[in-house]
């Protein structure tokens, strides 16, 4: 499995046949600024956790300009539709349920936070519940985006049922779970074998390092991959 961190929550996943963007926040991306043509590059797969404009990113021009499926909640499947988004391209799905990808299924899992898109004039467009997503490889560890989300006791259930071995995890505060209380998730919650921060370092007002995060791991830190941007990893 390659995975590769485009800064904020933007990740690509090439494993099991399948090429994956996570929450594309590409063009707008203060910590990225390649554009989304080469991540986009051989996608097949566009995987949206809710419908905030800095995780829906350039999702829209990248399903129209490819042959990638969107999997998402269905009112983010159907605004995307609506602007142009072939229906034959969306693979929707909700808290609970798990969607076959084609080399890996996905299971939408809770995650607290909010969900809606701007219009531009002032009012914003409801796009269903925000979620954490769980991706099932045949032969490739399970990976955990958590989306934007606080800490809550239900990830024990995520960790019963899912057993994921990679979390991608916010840890930015203001807008989801800081440094210290994102560690203590990863540590009560889950047996991770690696652990991707994300969510951070994009934006002033949320944190601009993991150092946070780091230290509150404790002697699970060694736990902790902080990848370079732009720069593919082997997990």
């Amino acid at each position: 499995m390659k995975l590769t961190w485009y800064g904020h929550s933007a990740f690509r996943i090439d494993a099991g046949g399948a090429s994956i963007l996570i929450d594309p926040f590409l063009i707008d991306n203060p910590a990225w600024d390649g554009g989304w043509q080469e991540p986009a590059d051989g996608v097949t797969h566009v995987l949206l956790t809710h419908g905030h404009d800095d995780h829906i990113g350039d999702a829209l021009e990248i399903l129209k300009e490819t042959d990638a499926m969107l999997v998402a909640n269905f009112e983010i499947c159907m605004y995307l539709v609506g602007k142009g988004v072939k229906e034959s391209k969306i693979n929707p799905g909700n808290h609970g349920g798990t969607v076959d990808c084609g080399g890996f299924t996905t299971t939408f899992v809770n995650a607290v936070h909010s969900s809606s898109s701007q219009t531009g004039e002032g009012g914003n467009i409801y796009l269903g519940n925000p979620a954490g997503l769980v991706l099932h490889f045949k032969d490739e560890p399970t990976v955990y985006h958590m989306g934007d989300t606080d800490i809550f006791s239900d990830m024990a259930l995520i960790a019963e049922f899912h057993r994921p071995d990679i979390g991608l995890v916010p840890i930015g505060d203001r807008f989801t779970m800081g440094g210290a209380m994102a560690a203590i998730a990863c540590r009560r919650y889950f047996n991770f074998s690696g652990i991707v921060p994300c969510h951070y370092g994009s934006f002033p007002v949320i944190d601009a390092d993991a150092d946070t995060f780091l230290a509150a791991m404790e002697e699970e830190a060694s736990k902790v991959l902080v990848p370079k941007i732009g720069k593919p990893v082997t997990l």
